[in-house]
């Protein structure tokens, strides 16, 4: 398979729109954040037939979106909080994404909630109304049962042999259930705005907007430091938990999720993701799920986080304290600090609401229109980016002078993808097909010859040289930093990311754009 036609994102498109911008260019909607929501926003604009620009103060996924959790969920937690709506929306959208827009990246994951000893029988019970529930909006969405077959309750022996790390001791059994993952969340950011660039939208990193109103905005080039007014018949902030900087109708009640990544075999290589509950909270649980490349992510924290909101925010002590003690209540083997080979948090952009638990708070979304008809969209969560979008838009779409036509992206495939059939006769190593899909030949093809740049680059990173390359040439790497942490996700390990440093430099000054001093 070749590259979709203008998907590809480098330095040298990135500066041909800047120059564009600079040179006057008129765009129908400014997108202003460079996470899921806005090249969600960015995807939906431009297959309206709108013209588009994007830009964004780092790197695509920089911020919250490359801290999730990796899962495209149907919602059940939110089932569990009476939130009917939400819980549909999440089942809807994951039926999008995993069986037409992106089942090269989203797929199912097989999953067990073990009765454990510290799992009450009414808590159980309650559990099993939920799942019932949890298939009715299966079935509602459109997703059939044999790609996300029903729960079913499981003995002992099935759950210690679906994960055996779990302690034998008291276990009641449990039930197993299935639900989506996402390969990478930040490779989703990326393939969206690649999808939004092959559609003509222009998507500009390392570009921060300083100042913005209804009419564009006043950005500078983080590279040159260089600035230029980009002009714009409607603005879009999609900034996440930073939001309310740019729009001061918007409140937030930000809070952080904190995970702990394993390797995989400490945990007895688990082919499912498993939960355990959390001792004196209803509904609420820890969960493993295993990841690409050998590796498990135990989460999940929900506080609420003061301001100032950090850039990069992270598990500290009492996060990583809390994770391995509530897993290791239900484990043969408790975890300890030695186990943990990284850490990671993100920051939910949740809307204010009464005091008390950020995990009470509506992952619900909203879009607001300010004094200056700056449109805020914020709120909502990874798995429900794109109704987050579709709502955007048509707001945008609705106001006077507006040529836009209906909203298309629940059916238009991303770059790369394809049906598990095409995917499976896919000539790639199946762990590249699986991050990039029908693309991965062309990544091999990057070899060119040189079947050392498909090599691993170190005993304990799969990733090839080659995929460094493709991350510069087709998706908007601009440096070392940017295929280690973004377009790789080898950075969650921190001993692997000083292991792959010298290939990551290496690649990115052969084939990446000359270092700019910022200004």
């Amino acid at each position: 398979m070749t590259i979709a036609t203008g998907s590809s994102l480098n330095a040298e498109r990135r500066q041909r729109d800047l120059d564009a911008l600079a040179g006057g260019e008129v765009v129908d909607v400014l997108v202003i954040g460079g996470g899921i929501t806005g090249v969600g926003v960015a995807l939906d604009a431009a297959t309206r037939g709108l013209s588009v620009a994007l830009v964004e103060r780092r790197d695509l996924a920089h911020g919250t979106s490359r801290w999730s959790s990796k899962l495209i969920h149907g919602g059940l937690r939110y089932l569990a909080q009476g939130q009917l709506g939400i819980a549909y929306e999440s089942a809807r959208e994951r039926d999008v994404l995993i069986r037409r827009t992106a089942p090269h990246l989203v797929r199912r994951l097989g999953w067990i909630g073990a009765f454990t000893p510290d799992l009450s029988r009414t808590t159980a019970t309650l559990g099993r109304l939920g799942w019932a529930a949890a298939d009715v909006l299966r079935k509602l969405s459109g997703t059939p049962a044999a790609l996300l077959p029903r729960a079913r309750y499981i003995g002992p022996e099935e759950v210690r042999a679906a994960v055996p790390a779990i302690a034998a001791k008291g276990l009641r059994g449990g039930v197993s259930y299935t639900d989506g993952q996402v390969e990478d969340d930040a490779r989703l950011v990326v393939t969206v705005a690649r999808t939004a660039a092959a559609y003509g939208a222009r998507i500009l990193t390392y570009c921060a907007a300083e100042s913005i109103d209804g009419s564009g905005a006043h950005v500078r080039d983080e590279r040159t430091g260089a600035t230029i007014d980009i002009r714009a018949r409607h603005v879009v902030n999609a900034t996440g938990v930073w939001a309310d900087t740019l729009a001061d109708n918007i409140h937030l009640t930000p809070s952080k999720g904190a995970h702990v990544v394993l390797r995989s075999s400490t945990l007895g290589s688990p082919h499912v993701g498993f939960t355990i509950p959390v001792v004196g909270e209803r509904f609420r649980f820890v969960f493993a799920v295993p990841i690409a490349d050998d590796r498990v992510i135990v989460g999940l924290t929900d506080d609420p986080v003061s301001a100032p909101i950090p850039e990069v925010p992270t598990a500290d002590d009492g996060d990583v304290t809390f994770l391995l003690s509530t897993l290791s209540r239900c484990l043969e083997r408790p975890l300890t600090e030695s186990d943990v080979i990284g850490s990671y948090a993100g920051l939910r952009p949740l809307l204010a609401g009464e005091s008390g638990s950020t995990a009470d708070l509506s992952r619900r979304h909203s879009v607001v229109v300010g004094g200056d008809q700056v449109i805020t969209v914020v709120g909502g969560k990874l798995t429900t980016y794109r109704q987050m979008a579709e709502d955007t838009v048509d707001l945008l779409a609705g106001r006077p002078g507006v040529t836009a036509g209906p909203c298309r992206t629940k059916d238009i495939p991303l770059v790369g993808a394809a049906s598990p059939p095409a995917l499976a006769a896919v000539h790639a190593p199946e762990r590249m097909v699986r991050k990039y899909g029908a693309e991965a030949v062309a990544v091999i093809a990057l070899a060119d010859g040189d079947p050392s740049l498909l090599d691993p680059i170190a005993p304990t990173v799969p990733t090839t040289r080659a995929e460094l390359m493709f991350g510069l040439r087709h998706e908007g790497a601009l440096d070392a930093d940017d295929l280690l942490d973004r377009r790789t996700r080898i950075g969650l390990v921190p001993a692997d990311r000083a292991l792959a440093e010298p290939a990551a430099s290496e690649v990115a000054t052969a084939h990446g754009p000359k270092p700019i001093a910022t200004g």
